[in-house]
């Protein structure tokens, strides 16, 4: 059965004056990543890109009206597929070789993911279902040929790294435990933290290619005593610090 074409690829919700989520409503939710916009004074920032089936950077023209620096947070293909679209792509050092040339598990059929992630999505509490789009962006368009594009990194972070958008200072944290490089952005003067998939509001990702349970334990311990007001996820609804330590207790409960 053939999937209909999406009327609008993304949505967009004004979070305050200066956040917009970025969504990609056709996506099932397991990979629909949540892609975030930071105004700022002098230079706008990126936080993820989503899959790149559809055109971010044209669908948000209106949106993306100064320079702007694309931050990944990792380099799983639900956060990196529209990173090529952007001059200014910045990433941890340890995820610039599969930013550069991509050969991590990356595909819109559950049949066609490895055998390996699979298992670890299961594991984790996750249905997968056959098809991770519940529409396509155009007639013609073939989940199967779905292919991310190499997006090599122009400015390389890591640990204490600050991204300045004139007004607004982030400072780079190393939370690896997902990936190797997975990064948050944190802003102290307001208490805000881009987390990536470091931690969100469901079932945590552990046993994935390049995963590291140990690194993780300690980066939840880490979080856990950040003085955040919100935390903006890579994946489901932002949240404040109560639910922050309530999410890393569950994972030391489990992992420590």
């Amino acid at each position: 059965m053939s999937l209909a074409v999406g009327e609008r690829w993304f949505e967009f919700s004004r979070v305050d004056d200066d956040i917009t989520l970025i969504r990609e409503p056709h996506v099932d939710p397991f990979i629909r990543c949540n892609i975030w916009h930071v105004r700022g004074r002098g230079r706008d920032m990126l936080v993820d890109s989503g899959l790149g089936i559809a055109s971010l950077r044209e669908a948000a023209r209106t949106l993306f009206d100064k320079p702007l620096a694309a931050v990944a947070t990792h380099s799983h293909y639900d956060h990196i597929g529209g990173l090529h679209e952007f001059e200014d792509r910045i990433a941890h050092r340890s995820e610039a070789e599969e930013l550069a040339e991509p050969h991590g598990f990356a595909a819109l059929l559950a049949a066609d993911l490895d055998d390996r992630v699979v298992d670890a999505i299961r594991a984790s509490g996750y249905e997968l279902p056959e098809r991770l789009l519940t529409a396509v962006p155009h007639d013609g368009y073939a989940l199967a040929d779905y292919l991310l594009r190499p997006a090599p990194a122009t400015r390389l972070v890591d640990e204490g790294d600050v991204i300045d958008l004139g007004d607004r200072i982030f400072e780079v944290l190393h939370l690896p435990g997902h990936s190797p490089g997975s990064l948050g952005l944190w802003e102290a003067a307001s208490g805000t933290l881009f987390s990536g998939d470091a931690v969100y509001d469901g079932p945590l990702l552990d046993e994935l290619p390049g995963s590291d349970i140990p690194r993780y334990v300690a980066t939840m311990k880490r979080l856990r005593d950040l003085p955040v007001s919100v935390v903006h996820a890579g994946h489901e609804p932002s949240f404040g610090r109560d639910r922050l330590r309530e999410l890393a207790d569950a994972y030391l409960r489990r992992r420590g």
